[in-house]
């Protein structure tokens, strides 16, 4: 198959194949010890999020008070269990995605929300910075209809600080979460483990109006 772009989602049909076995996932947070994946305590919540390259992206999560725990991976493609090598490609048309898990008596989903659209440029389309592929483009995959609400809301929101401030349009899209698959061990807290690591994520200096 040849691809014209890697910034051009692929059609399912031309998309790589993938495989049934899922990745190995690490059994504790590097930062904080806490599970990758579930069972999570019954009071928490969860969120994913895309935003460029997901080794500072899941950062600035981490770093959230009220987080309990955050694994990257890839979502809203094609491929079943793709590698990074195969999302890198563009061929797959997942999102280097962090699945954000929560206490929601400490933190809303609207703090969350604001964290996401203050860590990125959310109008560059299918690239983040010097970062260029689907594969970081701008994203809110919800867990049911209160948080597509919100998310709807903060991008309409937000959309109007980014106008006055003189940026275009935002280019996120908010879809109903779809699958997740780990990201390789070596990405999960990658910036903890590898403190002087690359890290692409900037955002546009504009605040989100609370």
């Amino acid at each position: 198959m040849f691809m014209k772009s890697k910034s051009q989602m692929p059609k399912s049909e031309d998309a790589l194949a993938g495989r049934e076995q899922s990745m190995p996932v690490p059994a504790k947070h590097a930062v904080n010890g806490h599970p990758l994946e579930a069972p999570f305590p019954a009071e928490m919540k969860i969120a994913m999020f895309g935003l460029g390259c997901f080794w500072g992206a899941e950062r600035k999560f981490w770093e959230t008070t009220g987080v309990y725990s955050t694994a990257v991976g890839y979502a809203a493609g094609h491929t079943p269990n793709p590698t990074y090598q195969e999302v890198c490609s563009g061929q797959t048309g997942h999102n280097e995605v962090v699945l954000v898990v929560y206490d929601p008596t400490i933190l809303g989903y609207e703090d969350l929300l604001q964290v996401f659209w203050q860590s990125h440029n959310p109008t560059q389309g299918m690239r983040q910075g010097n970062d260029a592929g689907t594969q970081y483009r701008s994203g809110i995959y919800t867990y049911g209809e209160e948080q597509q609400k919100l998310a709807e809301a903060s991008k309409r929101h937000y959309q109007q600080a980014l106008l006055s401030a003189g940026f275009n349009s935002i280019t996120t899209e908010i879809l109903s979460a779809p699958e997740f698959y780990y990201a390789e061990d070596y990405h999960q807290q990658y910036l903890a483990k590898n403190p002087s690591g690359y890290c692409g994520l900037g955002g546009t200096g504009v605040t989100y109006p609370k």
